[in-house]
């Protein structure tokens, strides 16, 4: 267990920054390397796809979840 790591990205030439626990990171790293892509542009991607009302960081441990559940 980790508490959650702050880390910022660039989404659409705009700074944000992300915390997640370390397993997060780690298994987002896998699914973006998985897709060919970047874990910042995988972020990009879950942000354009998620409701107003769910933040970012919810929004990608969410996306997470369902990756490792298929």
């Amino acid at each position: 267990m980790s508490p959650p790591v702050k880390r910022s990205v660039t989404i659409d030439g705009h700074s944000t920054s992300v915390s997640l626990e370390d397993a997060f990171w780690t298994a987002l790293g896998t699914i973006a390397k998985a897709r060919g892509t970047t874990r910042a542009r995988l972020i990009g991607q879950i942000d354009h796809a998620r409701p107003p009302e769910v933040g970012l960081a919810t929004a990608v441990r969410l996306f997470v979840l369902d990756g490792l559940q298929r």
